[in-house]
């Protein structure tokens, strides 16, 4: 049950990240929300294998912080790696005249 609440959290967050920052029209919306929902769930599941308890403070933060990390390094790069690629494209595909 813990960790659907990390996954919806971490979803919620990532959500709110395109409307924070620039560049989202390079990206689904949903994008930073499931980068975020998956990288935390997979570092939950990490540490409690670990052997963190599910109940103690550091699993959440842990978990919440690198999801949200994750997905803010996708919502900060991606849009710049989308302009030189669409550049590029655009480029080849109009033959250098472009």
């Amino acid at each position: 049950m813990e960790l659907l609440f990390v996954v919806l959290i971490a979803a919620g967050v990532g959500f709110a990240l395109p409307f924070l920052l620039r560049g989202r029209e390079t990206y689904g919306v949903a994008l930073p929300a499931g980068v975020a929902a998956a990288v935390s769930s997979v570092v939950w599941v990490g540490l409690l294998w670990l052997g963190f308890t599910f109940d103690g403070g550091w699993i959440w933060v842990i978990a919440l912080a690198v999801g949200i990390l994750a997905a803010l390094v996708v919502a900060l790069r991606l849009p710049a790696r989308r302009h030189v690629a669409d550049r590029a494209l655009l480029t080849e595909l109009s033959g250098g005249r472009a």
